[in-house]
């Protein structure tokens, strides 16, 4: 118990707000390919209200970080949570009226939301001491354990809470969860423009793009991101074409969210302990080996260890991308961060989105052999930049 006796009161606080935007997420995790197959025009266009979530997000992410540089992280993380207090709203009001439209609608604001929960984890690491940084972000992170039961339990629950509208209320669970969030968010103290010496941006994005200290970071935060996106989405398709049933479908899923978060509670002692580029590389070799149990069959007990491993792989590398891009940036002005932050965020969540896409077309074209016959080459891709920008930085 000492690791939490240890982050100060806004680092706390940040972690809950991260397990309640978490609950909300899992909620149109879970729901949102449902309720676009139940209202879309056509059966192709079911999965477009959840690839609008992640299209709105990587679209946010700069304009969200610029304001934050500007005006604080506090105001944009309040707006944020606006919006996911207005999403909730237009989803439950759009399966009320059978409104395709007014649902695609309402992802986007949800992914608005997404993209400023997307800063908690810096916003921890100017609360946290530098000692505590790196558990300050594994921590943040560590607040999505939370969701992996909360949220679909909370999704099923309010299901039929407007009835005969079925997942309208939960919904409606999305509303309460964005409100909640707002009211921690108001208790929020964060230094103004720590650590950073001066608030204007001094350095070119082009020096930052040129350091592999950066490279780096954004490759494990972007490849990693979308190689476990990529694979996610396809996994539900992947469990019921093998005779499975919905049921294990979430089983595997939950498995999967719970793989991804809960290492969050070790992840800076390993970071401390061994450095961030070997957690970046043992994420790189996690891939390699949840492709290898991918591939042997497709058995329950095969799908639940294959995500399992990557999800740990995500938590490795998401978490050891953020711990680098924060030493990269300890002594950056606050304009400097918050653009390379933003450009960190963008190319993350552009990879999300394309991932997300291209999933289930990969999977209806070739099968699930192929879709993690895929994580090799992007496992390599992590793997070789890591190791490039450690040989580096040790030259230095």
């Amino acid at each position: 118990m000492q690791i939490f006796l240890k982050p100060n009161r806004s680092v706390a606080l940040l972690v809950v707000c991260q397990a309640l935007y978490l609950c909300a997420s899992a909620i149109g995790l879970t729901l949102t390919g449902l309720v676009g197959a139940m209202l879309a025009p056509a059966r192709s266009l079911a999965t477009l209200p959840f690839a609008l979530v992640t299209v709105a997000t990587a679209l946010s992410t700069i304009p969200v970080s610029l304001s934050m540089a500007r005006w604080g992280r506090k105001p944009l993380f309040l707006l944020g949570t606006l919006a996911g207090v207005t999403g909730g709203c237009l989803a439950a009001m759009a399966i009320v009226q059978s409104s395709f439209l007014w649902f695609c609608i309402a992802n986007l604001f949800l992914g608005v939301f997404q993209a400023s929960a997307q800063y908690y984890r810096f916003a921890a690491t100017e609360a946290a001491s530098l000692d505590f940084r790196p558990k300050a972000i594994g921590l943040v992170i560590a607040g999505g354990v939370v969701a992996t039961v909360a949220g679909p339990t909370l999704a099923a629950w309010a299901r039929d809470a407007l009835a005969p509208h079925t997942f309208a209320g939960s919904y409606l669970s999305v509303l309460a969860l964005s409100a909640a969030s707002a009211l921690v968010l108001s208790r929020l103290q964060l230094p103004r423009n720590a650590p950073g010496p001066a608030q204007t941006a001094s350095t070119p994005l082009r020096v930052f793009l040129r350091n592999p200290s950066f490279i780096a970071a954004v490759t494990n935060s972007t490849l990693g991101y979308a190689t476990m996106i990529f694979v996610m989405t396809a996994t539900p398709l992947a469990v019921l074409g093998c005779g499975l049933t919905v049921g294990n479908a979430a089983s595997v899923i939950q498995w999967h969210l719970l793989a991804m978060f809960a290492p969050g509670f070790f992840t800076g002692r390993l970071i401390e302990r061994w450095g961030v580029y070997s957690i970046q590389l043992a994420g790189g070799a996690l891939y390699v080996l949840g492709g290898v149990v991918a591939l042997t069959g497709t058995t329950l007990s095969t799908f639940v260890c294959a995500l399992a491993l990557y999800g740990v792989a995500w938590n490795f590398s998401f978490v050891g991308g953020t711990n680098l891009l924060t030493q990269v940036l300890a002594h950056a002005s606050a304009g400097d961060r918050a653009r390379a932050q933003a450009a960190n965020e963008f190319l993350t969540f552009a990879a999300v989105a394309i991932g997300s896409l291209l999933a289930g077309a990969t999977f209806d074209a070739s099968g699930w052999g192929t879709v993690n016959g895929l994580v090799f080459p992007l496992s390599a891709a992590i793997v070789s930049v890591t190791l490039w920008s450690l040989l580096k930085s040790r030259r230095t």
